[in-house]
């Protein structure tokens, strides 16, 4: 029987994404210190959160499989993150306005009974249109993506700020890798898809 899967996250946008694949799990938020280190390029950076997330479940969550995953926007080689305020959200795209940003999104699947897990790193090219800073307040009154990294949410209005996307996985730029995660999952032996509401119950 697959072990059961936790994702450590307490985002909605992974929590909606990972229950696209019809699997039974739980959310548990990790407490982690997400400070970059000196020097870490952003790569390595989500890369390093991504594995920690799913490693610090694991006591509380013996023999299971966590899922940790992390996302920052690259920009002169540092990370920019989520803004948590209208005014860091207005500069963030005010300052990525008409150039072509790096999002990285991290991926870790972690068997915390076998001790053992994987990581990889999805990458995500965004062209962003000369945008005025009218339409980049009206993009944020209609759509405050102040928990989204680099104040961009793809999957609706933030559409209207970009000429191209670019990347392997669709599913990235919104949280979580699903193409990566299925490839991950099928590894440690969960089969999808799976119609059975009781797999890793």
């Amino acid at each position: 029987m697959p072990p059961q899967l936790v994702l450590a996250s307490s985002s909605r946008y992974r929590h909606e994404l990972l229950a696209r694949l019809g699997l039974p799990f739980t959310a548990v938020s990790p407490d982690i210190d997400e400070t970059p280190h000196p020097g870490e390029s952003v790569e390595a950076l989500v890369r390093r959160l991504s594995l920690a997330k799913a490693k610090a479940l694991i006591e509380t969550c013996p023999d299971h499989l966590i899922i940790g995953s992390d996302q920052a926007a690259e920009f002169n080689h540092l990370p920019v993150g989520k803004p948590g305020s209208l005014a860091a959200a207005v500069a963030q795209l005010t300052m990525m306005s008409g150039k072509t940003i790096v999002f990285h999104t991290g991926l870790s699947v972690f068997h915390s009974g076998w001790a053992c897990g994987e990581t990889v790193v999805i990458r995500t090219e965004v062209e962003f249109r000369l945008n005025p800073r009218a339409r980049i307040e009206r993009y944020l009154a209609l759509e405050p993506a102040f928990d989204c990294a680099g104040s961009f949410k793809s999957e609706s209005l933030g559409a209207t700020l970009c000429r191209r996307i670019s990347s392997d996985d669709p599913t990235a730029l919104i949280g979580l890798p699903l193409l990566a995660v299925v490839e991950l999952l099928e590894k440690f032996g969960v089969e999808l898809p799976c119609s059975s509401p009781d797999l890793g119950q």
